[in-house]
């Protein structure tokens, strides 16, 4: 029987101002819920900043208070991953209210950290769009896709990195640096074969002259 491929999916969690000085307790149910956090920052946004991540919010009469509320002060903000994350850490922050929150889902993050439908102390992206974009705007630099797992993962592995590892470790022996970790590092930089080709400016402008 073939089974179909199991991805890794990605989700940006947010800790609000209000749930800040809870950050440890948090983040530890995060890991038991079978998170990985790939990336992690505690930063402040500007009100500019924050009307530009809740852009969608634009025009509702909530938004002037949410983005001065989110402005506040630090907040942490996390790139989680596991299968089906979006939706998982949805699960365990809980209702948007936490007072109603606390009447349906007791046990979740909401519930016990919030106070009110705009304090309620976490955010979570809720659809897979939205979690491209806000990781995006938190993390500009993180590659947003989802990564198989399983027996793909093994398939992609095979397919695509062992060879040039294989070759990387092959130089390595050739070469026997003093420095074998920061010496493989940098093959594996120089020789990544998605690495886009680029030509010297001056080669190109010379060659164009002749």
């Amino acid at each position: 029987m073939v089974h179909p491929p199991i991805y890794v999916e990605r989700t940006l969690a947010l800790m609000k101002p209000d749930a800040i000085d809870d950050a440890e307790e948090i983040e530890a149910v995060i890991l038991t819920s079978g998170f990985t956090i790939l990336q992690k920052r505690k930063l402040q946004l500007s009100p500019e900043q924050c009307s530009d991540f809740y852009a969608e919010q634009y025009g509702k009469l909530f938004f002037p208070t949410l983005t001065a509320f989110m402005s506040s002060g630090p907040i942490m903000a996390l790139l989680l991953a596991r299968e089906n994350a979006i939706a998982h850490w949805n699960s365990v922050i809980g209702p948007v209210d936490p007072i109603k929150a606390r009447e349906s889902h007791p046990q979740c993050l909401r519930a016990k950290f919030g106070t009110s439908a705009l304090q309620n102390a976490l955010h979570g992206s809720d659809s897979l769009p939205a979690a491209e974009r806000e990781i995006k705007f938190i993390f500009p630099n993180s590659v947003c896709e989802c990564s198989p797992v399983g027996e793909t993962a093994s398939e992609y592995l095979s397919k695509y990195v062992n060879p040039t590892l294989l070759r990387g470790l092959t130089e390595l022996c050739k070469q026997k640096p003093r420095n074998p970790y920061t010496w493989l590092s940098d093959w594996l930089m120089n020789n990544n074969p998605n690495k886009p080709k680029t030509h010297d400016a001056s080669i190109v402008g010379e060659a164009k002259a002749n």
